[in-house]
């Protein structure tokens, strides 16, 4: 009998990831092979932005070199070639999060997605008050007295266009708060996500704390209420395996530079029912079936939401950086990441006047750690780093509500990824160690 072999049976053969498969994997990646300030480059960043390897940047050389045309345009050999080259990356990224190819949108990162879905709720509730579209636009209706549900360790781009929905349409925004351990208070949530609720959306994995969100429980919170739920997945895409559709979520956004990929590149994932209706948000070219001086109608999803020329290189980029990231496995790389966030935590901890946001030591958490040193700015550490050939982020990295939740105006943020070795969170420790005496603090 046959032996049927799948992406993942072939991922539990491969064997766990050391650092010298972590040193061979580097030497994909151009830009760590230099260095800063005298010092080989330690890059602790990638949860900003990551770097690209030579398949990604030899991809969108290769589509200039010998395919660029409009897509969508055209019948000759070159514009041909070039939307196929658009297409296929689409549904490259549709396997790579169990979406469906029409499911899938490109948007030039995640905070345009998810201003995409924030607008597009506000034309369904101005259409279905003008009897504009599907009937069952009044589902995804806004009025006064409804409620968005956020959390209180969002990043800006998943607060910021909800805080401009409830403005526009009425609609009250609340959220879930988290502990003194960066957990959400899953108990007040329950209270809190109810009747009224018509939007629940939530980040996966904090871009500060580490913490990985309970979806499953979410989801369901938000299904009783018979809310849309979104998913922030930027910091969960591009490091562990992510099936939107046993998540069950209604939307899930992510942003392509910090998968390997390009900046001004990201998907919007939808449900095909809910696409299927939503008003579309941007308006123009290459989204329309028929137009008039008076009106214009419009194709379905997902060229409904994607007007104007769209970002052909960098989508094909994308598809590569995707295919990079499963060949080499996504839950082996998020082992590994694991294995070095929890290095970090273990290492900072046992500094002194250094504390550690997010779960404990031994607790689950993505590959990154925010850190307050006692006395010292986090810029001055992060210069002090820097002077040391290791990038880190400092600042209140697009959530301060968070920060000011636990007492902070900035943190230090270290973030591994798939091509960070031991020797790099070593090195990283022993710098953070001398920063309170170099600064007298």
């Amino acid at each position: 009998m046959a032996v049927v072999t799948t992406p993942a049976t072939l991922e539990r053969a491969l064997p766990a990831m050391d650092d010298a498969e972590v040193l061979r994997i580097r030497n994909d990646f151009p830009v760590l092979n230099q260095t800063v300030n005298g010092q080989q480059l330690v890059y602790l960043d990638s949860g900003a932005t990551s770097q690209n390897p030579l398949s990604v940047i030899e991809a969108e050389q290769e589509f200039y070199e010998q395919r660029n045309a409009a897509v969508h345009r055209g019948a000759h050999h070159l514009a041909v070639e070039a939307t196929e080259a658009f297409e296929d990356a689409r549904q490259t990224l549709a396997d790579f999060v169990s979406a469906g190819y029409e499911e899938t949108i490109w948007t030039s990162n995640a905070t345009e997605g998810l201003n995409l879905i924030s607008y597009a709720l506000s034309n369904a509730t101005l259409w279905a008050a003008q009897g504009r579209g599907d009937a069952r636009l009044k589902d995804l209706a806004l009025k006064p007295g409804d409620e968005i549900v956020v959390t209180e360790m969002e990043h800006h781009a998943n607060l910021i266009p909800w805080q401009e929905l409830a403005f526009r349409t009425g609609a009250v925004l609340r959220f879930i708060p988290i502990d003194d351990t960066g957990s959400l208070r899953l108990d007040q949530a329950r209270d809190i996500v109810g009747p009224r609720t018509k939007v629940l959306a939530f980040t996966h994995a904090s871009n500060v704390l580490g913490t990985i969100n309970p979806v499953r429980e979410l989801v369901a919170l938000g299904r009783s209420a018979g809310a849309l739920v979104v998913l922030d997945a930027c910091q969960s895409a591009p490091h562990l395996a992510l099936d939107v559709k046993a998540l069950d979520v209604d939307f899930a956004v992510f942003s392509g530079h910090k998968m390997l990929a390009p900046t001004g590149i990201g998907v919007l994932y939808g449900k095909q029912e809910i696409l299927d209706i939503l008003p579309p948000f941007l308006t123009g070219g290459s989204m329309i079936t028929t137009v008039t001086m008076e009106r214009a109608e419009y194709l379905p999803a997902p060229q409904r939401f994607e007007a104007g020329t769209q970002r052909i290189s960098q989508a094909v980029a994308l598809a590569a950086a995707a295919n990079y990231l499963t060949e080499t496995g996504l839950d082996r790389i998020h082992r590994w990441e694991g294995e070095l966030g929890q290095r970090m935590v273990t290492g900072l901890e046992s500094i002194a006047g250094i504390r550690v946001l997010g779960p404990a030591a031994g607790k689950e958490r993505i590959g990154l750690a925010a850190f307050d040193v006692e006395g010292v700015h986090a810029h001055d550490v992060g210069q002090f780093l820097d002077s040391r050939g290791i990038a880190v982020r400092v600042g209140h990295h697009c959530a301060q509500p968070l920060h000011r939740r636990l007492g902070l105006t900035a943190t230090t943020r270290a973030s591994a990824y798939l091509y960070n070795t031991t020797d790099d969170v070593d090195r990283f420790l022993d710098a953070v160690s001398g920063v309170r005496a170099y600064f007298r603090a």
